[in-house]
């Protein structure tokens, strides 16, 4: 298998939302003096089609190219070469405030992402400001709209960050995402800093949300208990490649790549008795 150049070419043009074509990035290492440079490849030859109203799940260790990939298709990082296409048109770092308007991101740390002096009601209005979206009248009203559809009572829209919990900063971020009303969200591992309990509030969020508004995610995480739950397929990356490709129930069935079985093999399991998982058994020389 030719595992630097899995694509998906399935589905049809007209419902893609996002596409990704061979995009590569590549960081120069400087080795001193009387050494050549070096290069590391953090996304390798990545191309793939979201689907309008799919949940694209991408997983892999740390450090496999997951939040560079996501950099790259907010226009916050520039590819080494290929192209990134949002409903069919490509995307250009230079104009960020335009690609705004479609695609917007949601972080895994909520409270480093949103700003301590402003109050939540002002958190999530500026990107209108920003975009000068209606009258200020129309901008306040927007703003008690969303917050209220991801859950944050009246009271707490004059609150700062400080005054709110973990959870409650995720929905304000993910209302500050959603103000522009985008087509696509970029999910960083949006639930790792939570509480379980927590996490699975958010979870439930996000796929109202999607329903409520036709969304189309990628959804990037290492946790498969969640990538299980929320997904519609999943994406295998590892060393900046895509290894795998699949529906939810292949990848977590059937999985074919050593890497995603390896994956899938240390996923610890809430039944204490069973012990820490063996990643090592049966893992190819390559990968252990």
């Amino acid at each position: 298998m030719n595992t630097a150049s899995i694509s998906d070419a399935a589905v049809p043009g007209d419902d893609v939302a996002l596409e990704l074509c061979a995009l590569h990035r590549v960081y120069q290492l400087k080795r001193g003096l009387f050494r050549a440079p070096g290069e590391i490849k953090a996304v390798n030859n990545v191309s793939l089609r979201i689907q309008k109203g799919e949940t694209l799940g991408l997983v892999g260790e740390s450090g496999c190219g997951k939040s560079t990939l996501a950099k790259m298709l907010l226009g916050l990082l520039a590819p080494t070469s290929g192209n990134v296409l949002v409903n069919g048109k490509e995307i250009d770092p230079g104009h960020r405030k335009a690609l705004a308007r479609s695609i917007q991101p949601i972080f895994q740390d909520p409270y480093s992402s949103l700003n301590p002096r402003r109050t939540v009601a002002d958190i999530v209005g500026v990107p209108l400001r920003l975009h000068q979206v209606g009258t200020a009248a129309e901008q306040r009203k927007r703003v008690r709209e969303m917050l209220d559809l991801v859950g944050m009572p009246e009271r707490t829209h004059s609150q700062y960050p400080n005054q709110l919990s973990g959870g409650q900063r995720q929905r304000v971020a993910i209302a500050r995402a959603l103000v522009l009303r985008p087509d696509i969200l970029i999910c960083d591992e949006p639930t790792s800093a939570l509480d379980v309990s927590v996490q699975a509030q958010i979870l439930n969020l996000l796929l109202d949300l999607k329903a409520e508004f036709g969304l189309t995610y990628l959804f990037i995480s290492h946790d498969l208990g969640v990538v299980e739950h929320l997904v519609d397929r999943v994406a295998v990356m590892h060393q900046g490649a895509i290894v795998e490709l699949g529906t939810r129930e292949q990848i977590f069935a059937r999985p074919e790549h050593a890497y995603t079985r390896m994956l899938l093999a240390s996923a610890l399991t809430p039944e204490p008795g069973l012990g820490i998982p063996d990643i090592d058994r049966d893992l190819p020389v390559a990968l252990a």
